[in-house]
């Protein structure tokens, strides 16, 4: 479901001339007014919109962040400070930023969910998908980034802990580290790096996000139901309907975002990082911010060597691979039925990854030995089971409920349900 030839008429000469050179308000009426989306859409379907409102908001304050900010080991820290401190509303910034790191993963992490359980990556979505996948993969690597530049304790040796496991890799471990680093320790030259990386990232992610939303323009937007829309019946207009409900959503999104910058501004930092760094005092115990824990809990996992690969390389590669395990996501789900809402057992398997993930979380926050360790891996075990068994043999002998006919058969459905008496949503388009 595309949209299709623009209705868009200017009213005024200024505006003829303007649409007759570069259409641009041609462009904006058809992609986000008149834009066909099914009418079953829930507020699932919000965090697409927070996710751009909070990928500004990123970028508009790492700028601000940036011009007061000195990339140097000798006065990284005390440059936070001041920027806190002395700073025009700087306090204000830095907990807009530093907070909206987290609410942006949350949103991202909702968002994949949403995914994952509609089948929204499923053909032909594929492509989609992918570039979803990969600001996921921009996200983590400009919010690791991000994470050095204020120089605390658990920056310093977060990056000395990361970057050394790049070591692992054969023939060009060494050499991949040696790069990101500028050096043979974490010094000025890597704080130099990770700082205009950090500032170079969010603008490639713009790009790739805004790629992300042509794909959705071009093969339309998925819905609850995972049925293709039949008809103009299926359809509302993206203004007033798909709007209205963005924008609660976004409301009651940042009313929980400007609860944690006002109210609890540090609550989802480390207290470590507080501190100046160190080098010659390690903490005892070493994480990553809270979004990267399940992945850390992935790479910590793996305690044991296999064949040729040791604990370490295989830790890294089990790591790199929950991740590279999203992007085909498309081609390892057998089954033809897109929603897990028609999908009894696809359903249980998928609430449990969802708890199952949350516990890698909490896992990763802890030490890497005793019961932690074996916990870290059952739960390892089951992440990679799910895409790698679950999703293929599922799909093959799995039954699934009767699908409706249509996307209004599953509202009216639904409404029916309800009780109120099968009225649901605008009145259908003629």
């Amino acid at each position: 479901m595309s949209a299709g030839h623009s209705t868009y008429k200017p009213k005024t000469g200024i505006g003829r001339w303007f649409d007759a050179r570069l259409p641009l308000p041609r462009l904006v009426h058809g992609s986000f007014i008149v834009y066909p989306v099914p009418r079953n859409l829930n507020y699932a379907y919000t965090f697409g919109g927070i996710l751009t409102i909070m990928l500004v908001s990123q970028i508009l304050t790492g700028v601000v962040l940036a011009m007061h900010y000195v990339p140097d080991t000798a006065l990284a820290f005390n440059s936070v400070e001041k920027i806190v401190r002395d700073v025009n509303s700087g306090w204000l910034l830095r907990a807009l930023h530093s907070n909206g790191a987290s609410f942006f993963f949350i949103a991202v992490y909702i968002h994949i969910r949403r995914g994952l359980y509609y089948g929204s990556y499923k053909a032909p979505r594929e492509l989609l998908w992918v570039l979803g996948c990969t600001n996921l993969l921009l996200m983590m690597a400009t919010a690791f980034m991000g994470y050095v530049l204020p120089w605390g304790q658990m920056s310093f040796w977060g990056a000395t802990v990361i970057t050394n496991f790049f070591t692992a890799i054969p023939l060009v471990g060494d050499w991949i580290q040696q790069l990101q680093l500028g050096g043979f320790a974490v010094d000025n030259p890597t704080l130099n790096r990770f700082f205009a990386l950090h500032y170079l990232l969010p603008f490639m992610l713009a790009g790739v996000v805004t790629l992300h939303i042509w794909a959705l323009h071009v093969v339309g937007q998925n819905n609850p139901t995972g049925i293709e829309v039949k008809s103009t019946a299926d359809v509302v207009d993206f203004t007033p309907y798909a709007t209205v409900k963005d924008a609660f959503g976004m409301i009651v999104f940042l009313f929980f975002f400007a609860y944690f910058v006002f109210y609890l501004p540090n609550y989802l930092g480390h207290p470590d990082n507080q501190t100046v760094s160190n080098p010659l005092k390690t903490p005892a115990h070493i994480v990553p911010e809270w979004y990267f824990l399940p992945f850390y809990a992935i790479l910590r996992a793996v305690t044991f060597n296999v064949g040729p690969i040791n604990s370490k390389l295989g830790g890294v590669l089990a790591m790199f691979g929950s991740i590279a395990m999203l992007f085909v996501v498309p081609w390892l789900d057998t089954s033809k039925v897109r929603s897990a809402v028609y999908r009894p057992w696809y359903k249980v398997f998928f609430w449990v990854f969802v708890a199952n993930a949350l516990f890698l979380g909490w896992l990763g926050s802890g030490p890497a030995e005793g019961a932690y360790a074996i916990m870290s891996q059952l739960a390892t075990l089951y992440y990679f089971a799910f895409f790698i068994v679950v999703m293929p043999v599922l799909g093959l002998v799995e039954t699934p409920r009767r699908l409706p006919n249509s996307i209004t058969e599953a509202v009216l459905e639904k409404s029916e349900a309800a009780g109120d008496g099968g009225i649901a949503g605008p009145e259908t388009k003629p």
